[in-house]
């Protein structure tokens, strides 16, 4: 089962889709009860949900709003799922949950992602101390941490950095490559690439790994 605020445009054939906006109480019960009813239960859980819609100009630009937003959908909407979601794991002692977070939760570009990076950094700890108590009742937590990735929410949050500062969006992708200072493996992630690490994550062959995190930036943090 899969959900996003918008309905699909073109259904995939054997997936089940809900329409929800998980930045809301609503849109989580929403989804929530669509799982329990149709599907019986939940043995997987994996949050993707995630993003920035903030202007550049530094943490000055950044209003309420702004913070609000970016907590609700890179923090919030997981903590409500898993809320609600796991405790059926619990019930069966059985389920995998994968938070996909960002590694701007120890590398924030000040320009631009302060509040996505802040959000990040809380959903990190979060993730860590769920584990602790989740492992002993059977429910495995693992978060996945995404350097670069190739996405349309990338190309858009480049065209606002753009807007912002001016210059091409050519200009703002080397700006975001220089303030991560710079990617070694000489290119950005596909989503596919971490699609395979969440599937394995979820996978009875890491039935052994719980409260890891998992970087996918083609080395792009220069520390250990």
């Amino acid at each position: 089962m899969i959900t996003a605020a918008r309905a699909a445009t073109a259904p995939i054939e054997g997936v089940e889709f809900v329409e929800a906006d998980l930045t809301t109480a609503e849109g989580g019960e929403g989804l929530a009860k669509a799982a329990l009813e149709r599907l019986g239960g939940v043995d997987i859980l994996a949050h993707v949900v995630g993003g920035s819609t903030t202007p550049g100009g530094g943490f000055l630009a950044l209003t309420d709003e702004h913070w609000l937003s970016e907590l609700n959908l890179n923090l919030l909407a997981t903590v409500r799922l898993d809320r609600l979601l796991v405790p059926q794991m619990i019930e069966r002692r059985a389920g995998a949950v994968v938070h996909v977070g960002s590694i701007q939760s120890v590398l924030p570009l000040p320009e631009s992602t302060t509040a996505y990076a802040s959000a990040n950094a809380a959903l990190r700890t979060y993730s860590k101390s769920i584990s602790k108590d989740l492992g002993p009742k059977g429910v495995r937590v693992n978060t996945v941490s995404p350097g670069w990735i190739m996405t349309e929410a990338s190309v858009d949050f480049l065209k606002r950095l753009q807007s912002a500062n001016g210059g091409t969006v050519e200009e703002a992708q080397q700006a975001v490559l220089e303030s991560l200072g710079g990617i070694p493996i000489g290119r950005a992630a596909e989503p596919r690439e971490v699609a395979d690490v969440i599937a394995y994550l979820a996978s009875d062959r890491a039935a052994a790994i719980h409260g890891a995190e998992f970087v996918i930036d083609g080395g792009t943090v220069p520390t250990v």
